[in-house]
């Protein structure tokens, strides 16, 4: 095998482009088919892949085994199964099993053995966020002998494009979703694994973070079929791009097209079983790059993603729906209130959080870019350097080429706006509050900006954020870093993406809004609870409401029905001082009582709720497993619980005056059961440290 440099293939001449981008390094790269990941610079490490395409293996011929082995499923409207198999053997007297049915092969004129399963009332695979991601195994009787060839699950996918046509919403099985979760970069940019264990630990955060999909766009690489058995497992939709982004690719050339069509057919073969893939799109920001540039729809909506690569995925995953491009849709590819959007108007663009609305997002497959700062073990162990102006720092910070602003900038932009803190200043007076603040932010604004997507009257129906995980240790764009730690952003996506969900928004002189779902496939009884508070502990006005939900229920409550009166929760009138500053919103069990989600609002801003309180901490074991129990006489805002040896399940929380909020701490790898947790609790807007 011979490793050739790519230099020499990169400064070939080849077709003129009609249009250049400044995202990838080298213009040549349209010419070569090999994943632009270390070919971004301010985007990841200039690190590039060379060698075989993952693992290569030497099989000896088994002449019983079959081959050529082609899975495909679907779910009809009524709730039948198909499933049609072919498959090489030389015996014709073979039969196909799956979900204690069974039928006979029958030999095609192209010589392989077919055959067609029809399962009434299977139980459908379902994302884990609305159901059960059932899967069921498939095999093939050979007399006495029966041999398992693979596995399947059975869902219908349709798109909805709403009343106005303009809309983007994922119906699965008949319920339509609303998608969220973050985009896919590599599970290790220097070996590119293809492996079921280098994918575990990154994509069981998703769920866990009740994340339902994840994106893997036109910039990374095509992820093997391991990457698509564990979504599958896991109940993960998959927003599959083409690996074409933003370049004017040569397609009058017969032999590029060659090779793009047998690369798009031998990764959808690959994974023609997979219920987990969810869309297909024809690349990465093709259109948007053009069209930002002047260029007038006829020269950049072209046969690449409009035929050749459309085509191969209608012939061969019928069942997905196809997307000409990410983004596209409207009258200019960009524009967020029509089709697909990649909307950074909040993060990027530095807009007001009510941006999220009057955008009017359909469905964004990239958002909420921020220079995400890990958690302080991290950067002590990887990256222990004075953060913000240290030269090592800054270049480990995600930026556009060209511009004069870092997404370090973004994010100091949304700290300025939401703690009416002059970023500069603080750093420098108060690094410990700044690095609190900076963590705290991206968690706020992406519970916010969520709030906002996923309130009834929204025409929002997905979002996935830019991007899951880092490349490497430091203040990336990812909300897990590359050691695998969540970050503050993390735990406020977990938050946001609760199936059973309460949410506040601000709706100025029309009061608070209270907006309640239930994702969840059974109906439930829930009580709803809302207190004002003044000085983060007095009530001054408080309300509460029981109700059921049915599934898919989504229902909106004037915070004044509640409370039976008129009460200024927004602050809006402004009739002398502010009453309160803040509102707390709960939902609890209807029969439990437990807390199962809570909401808070600022109408006076978050630094005005700033408070200098004590918390209680106490740690309990139970059933071998750590508790820590917290409360607080008021409110503690962005609580931060730093373990040394363990994880709790809830982090960077607002912790409501007298009421107990139980976290579970688990162990972190090689740490036994029996190790005491220790660790330290911090709150934004106080210097005091609580340690236990």
């Amino acid at each position: 095998i011979c490793f050739r440099a790519i230099k020499p293939h990169l400064d070939k001449k080849g077709p003129p482009a009609r249009w250049r981008t400044q995202l990838m390094n080298h213009q040549g790269l349209r010419l070569i088919r090999t994943t632009a990941l270390g070919h971004m610079p301010g985007w990841c490490p200039e690190i590039h892949a060379i060698g075989p395409w993952r693992p290569i293996w030497l099989i000896r011929p088994d002449n019983q085994a079959p081959t050529k082995i082609s899975i495909t499923s679907a779910m009809t409207d009524n709730g039948a199964g198909i499933l049609d198999v072919s498959l090489a053997h030389s015996n014709d007297k073979l039969s196909l099993l799956c979900a204690g049915e069974e039928t006979s092969f029958t030999r095609g004129d192209d010589g392989l053995l077919h055959a067609r399963l029809t399962l009434p009332d299977v139980a459908p695979w379902w994302p884990h966020t609305h159901g059960t991601p059932t899967l069921h195994d498939i095999s093939v009787r050979n007399g006495l002998n029966l041999q398992s060839i693979g596995r399947t699950g059975f869902r219908h996918i349709a798109v909805d494009r709403g009343d106005d046509g303009r809309g983007f919403a994922l119906v699965i099985n008949s319920r339509k979703i609303f998608c969220r979760g973050a985009n896919w970069s590599s599970a290790d940019i220097v070996g590119l694994p293809g492996d079921r264990q280098a994918y575990a630990p990154w994509l069981k955060r998703a769920p866990e973070a009740d994340m339902n999909m994840i994106r893997i766009p036109g910039i990374t690489t095509y992820e093997s079929p391991a990457f698509f058995d564990l979504c599958d497992e896991l109940g993960i939709l998959v927003w599959q791009d083409f690996m074409f982004a933003n370049f004017d690719y040569p397609v009058k050339d017969d032999a590029f097209v060659a090779s793009i069509t047998l690369e798009a057919q031998q990764f959808l073969e690959n994974t023609r079983a997979a219920p987990s893939l969810a869309v297909l799109c024809g690349g990465s920001e093709i259109y948007q790059q053009a069209a930002m540039m002047g260029l007038p729809e006829p020269i950049w909506n072209g046969p690449l993603t409009e035929d050749i690569l459309k085509n191969i995925a209608t012939r061969l995953r019928p069942d997905v729906p196809y997307v000409a491009n990410s983004p596209c849709g409207g009258a200019l590819p960009f524009v967020a209130n029509q089709g697909i959007s990649h909307y950074y108007g909040v993060s990027a663009y530095g807009r007001p959080l009510d941006d999220a609305r009057r955008a009017q997002v359909r469905f964004t497959t990239e958002c909420l870019a921020f220079s995400n700062v890990p958690e302080p073990r991290t950067l002590k162990a990887h990256l222990d350097v004075p953060a913000v102006h240290d030269p090592r720092w800054k270049a480990r910070l995600p930026r556009d080429r060209g511009v004069s602003w870092d997404f370090e900038d973004v994010r100091d932009t949304y700290l300025e706006m939401l703690y009416d803190f002059e970023p500069s200043r603080l750093r420098r007076e108060d690094p410990e509050h700044y690095l609190h603040l900076s963590r705290a932010v991206t968690a706020e604004v992406m519970e916010a900006v969520f709030a906002e997507w996923r309130r009834p009257d929204s025409s929002c129906f997905g979002g996935l954020v830019w991007m899951l995980q880092d490349l490497m240790p430091g203040a990336g764009w990812g909300v897990i870093d590359a050691t695998g730690e969540p970050k503050s952003s993390w735990y406020g996506l977990k938050r946001a993406f609760r199936p059973l969900q309460i949410a506040l928004t601000d709706e100025g002189v029309n009061g608070l809004a209270i907006h309640l779902l239930n994702e969840h496939p059974l109906a439930v009884v829930i009580s709803v609870e809302i207190t004002c508070l003044r000085s983060g502990c007095q009530p001054v006005v408080s309300g509460r409401r029981e109700l059921n939900l049915a599934t898919d229920d989504r229902q909106t409550i004037a915070a004044t029905d509640l409370f039976g009166a008129f009460f200024d929760t927004t602050y809006a009138y402004r009739f002398g001082p502010a009453s309160h500053d803040v509102t707390v919103a709960r939902l609890r069990d209807g029969h439990s009582g437990a807390i199962l989600a809570e909401a808070f609002h600022f109408p006076q801003g978050r630094k005005a709720a700033f408070h200098d309180t004590t918390i209680t901490a106490t740690l309990t074991s139970e059933d071998d497993a750590w508790f820590l129990d917290l409360s607080a006489p008021v409110l503690a805002q962005s609580v931060h619980i730093d373990l040394e040896n363990h994880r709790a399940d809830d982090n960077w929380f607002h912790l409501a005056p007298d009421v107990s909020k139980r976290l579970k701490l688990a162990p972190r790898s090689g740490i036994a059961a029996d190790v005491k947790p220790t660790g330290e609790i911090r709150i934004a807007g106080s210097s005091r440290i609580v340690w236990f």
